[in-house]
């Protein structure tokens, strides 16, 4: 993959890095695997704004991922890679041995044609959807559950991955995207390799415009609100704004808000980077 620099014919493509799209293979979805998804606009069900900077965007239908993998033994075949509006990551249609289609996040390196395949059966190669426990040590893994039969949660977005370092007893440890080295139980599953479209973060939008596209309203700068609106406004002139905060007062910028006796925190070997 990779991404491309426009020409600047016009002010909104002059900066605009957009990518290739080169790994997608089709631009139908399957029909049997979307569902509707509603915008809500910030409201909550009384219509009172409840979230500021939503609104507006382009309509999207959702496609539903399978995030378990639980049919195990069962082959299956890539049939397309896919664009995915809902999230940073392309997305894989497989087709099973029994004719069943599910969706899946796709890796890099994954190919039309490839076979893939979950459980105790697997082999560490990209794709395949393996337990903590039976992965090799040092492999790069992605959609990783958090517990045993939750589905993945942890490194889905694209370029994430995660590594697993050592595994001692029922606990696996792994390095996550975040820094953070953490233990998970070797009864949760993980899937083989790097989440694709790993050139999300170098793409740049070019215009505002492309913001209203997604969904996303303007957002006014704290320093430039009066004291009534927030604890960085006021001032005469251009005032700095103080110490860095939110807008009920909590701090910014390495202020650390994690509870302190959260039940968690037995599990977390080293702290993610400030």
């Amino acid at each position: 993959m990779a991404v491309r620099k426009l020409k600047p014919v016009t002010p909104g493509q002059r900066f605009k890095v957009v990518n290739t799209f080169s790994q997608i293979t089709t631009a139908e979805p399957e029909k049997s695997l979307l569902a509707p998804r509603k915008k809500s606009g910030g409201r909550n069900n009384t219509g009172k704004m409840t979230m500021r900077h939503i609104g507006g965007g382009h309509k999207q239908r959702y496609r539903m991922i399978d995030f378990k993998r639980e049919k195990f033994g069962i082959p299956a075949t890539v049939k397309t890679i896919e664009y995915d509006p809902n999230r940073t990551a392309r997305i894989a249609l497989l087709v099973y041995a029994d004719g069943e289609k599910r969706y899946i996040v796709a890796p890099n390196g994954l190919e039309v044609g490839q076979t893939v395949v979950s459980g105790k059966e697997a082999t560490p190669d990209v794709g395949n959807t393996m337990y903590l426990s039976d992965i090799p040590m040092g492999t790069i893994v992605h959609n990783i559950e958090l517990r045993p039969g939750q589905g993945a949660v942890m490194a889905r977005s694209a370029g994430s991955f995660a590594q697993l370092v050592a595994r001692e007893n029922k606990y696996a440890t792994l390095k996550m995207p975040s820094g953070e080295t953490r233990m998970i139980l070797t009864t949760c599953l993980a899937t083989i390799g790097v989440v694709s479209n790993s050139d999300n973060a170098l793409e740049i939008s070019g215009k505002a415009g492309r913001s209203r596209w997604k969904g996303r309203r303007p957002r006014t700068r704290p320093v430039a609100m009066n004291p009534v609106d927030h604890p960085m406004g006021g001032g005469e002139g251009r005032a700095s704004g103080g110490h860095p905060r939110s807008r009920n007062g909590v701090p910014a910028k390495g202020y650390k808000t994690r509870y302190k006796k959260k039940s968690s925190n037995r599990y977390i070997v080293e702290r993610r980077k400030k």
